[in-house]
């Protein structure tokens, strides 16, 4: 869980979109570059600060995809256990 609110970003954001230089807002509020760039990056792109609004449509494929793996090899466990069973009787 992030430290800084929703709130908090925004302000930096805007402060960064105003002109206000990144090393000031670095020095002032004790913010990495790397965490301004982000958070100016997503907050543009889609005004959320949230992962999961801010993914490609490749990383969402790949997720989905991880998630249908994991449902087929459930899946294929369960009618190795069921051909196990059945081959006993």
């Amino acid at each position: 869980m992030s430290q800084y609110t929703d709130e908090f970003k925004k302000q930096i954001v805007n402060l960064y979109n105003n002109e206000k230089s990144p090393s000031e807002i670095m020095k002032e509020y004790k913010i990495a570059r790397s965490t301004l760039h982000k958070w100016v990056k997503n907050h543009n792109g889609t005004q959320s600060f949230k992962a999961k609004d801010n993914r490609s449509l490749e990383e969402i494929e790949l997720l989905a995809l991880k998630k249908e793996l994991t449902q087929l090899r459930m899946e294929n466990d369960i009618l190795k256990q069921a051909a196990l069973i059945m081959g006993r009787r």
